[in-house]
């Protein structure tokens, strides 16, 4: 298919669909539903997004473990949807994604769940980031999800507990220094991202 418009907004499509699609526009899938992405993002999200992997990427150099920036496959096989590869219903691109497994990495991006995803939030998926995928990332069991908002200035890290949900942690804010449980001695001042 070449067109959004050519697909069903009612059907459950596959990665396997997903794979076959050439429109130009960027599209995640949630548990088989099509979920078109926001524009490119303005310059203070991208200097946000290039701050943390850069920091992550030095802090991982000569540890197991790779990061990668959006555009990039995570494909999260679901509790409801766990059989081939081809029928995960749940694509998605984080802005950052952390893979310590480095056997979940295939030449088509992640195929299983990563150990931090990172979204930075942009004016047009500010609901999407902070619903759709906290549910998704929270069933697929993703250890923390960090998210950060710009405009106000803060990062939070959802973690999950014995249980298997998230909790969040208190805001993280220019005056901060991010830590992750993941990744243990990982420091990030807020400064130099804020």
């Amino acid at each position: 298919m070449d067109s959004l418009q050519q697909l069903n907004p009612n059907q459950k499509y596959t990665y396997e669909d997903y794979l076959t699609w050439t429109f130009p526009e960027r599209v995640e899938l949630f548990w088989g539903k099509v979920v078109k992405m926001s524009p490119a993002p303005n310059r203070r999200h991208q200097d946000i997004t290039g701050e943390i992997f850069f920091a992550l990427k030095l802090f991982l150099k000569d540890k197991s473990g790779q990061v990668f920036v959006a555009p990039f496959d995570v494909r999260l096989p679901l509790p409801s949807d766990r059989q081939t590869d081809e029928k995960i219903s749940t694509v998605v691109q984080p802005d950052i994604t952390v893979v310590c497994d480095e056997k979940k990495l295939d030449k088509q991006g992640c195929n299983g769940v990563p150990d931090i995803v990172v979204e930075v939030l942009s004016p047009g998926n500010t609901k999407k980031e902070m619903k759709g995928k906290l549910k998704i990332y929270e069933s697929a069991g993703i250890p923390e999800y960090w998210l950060v908002d710009p405009e106000r200035a803060f990062a939070l890290i959802y973690a999950l507990n014995s249980k298997g949900k998230y909790v969040g942690s208190t805001p993280f804010t220019d005056e901060d220094v991010l830590t992750s449980d993941v990744l243990k001695g990982f420091e990030l001042s807020m400064d130099i991202i804020f």
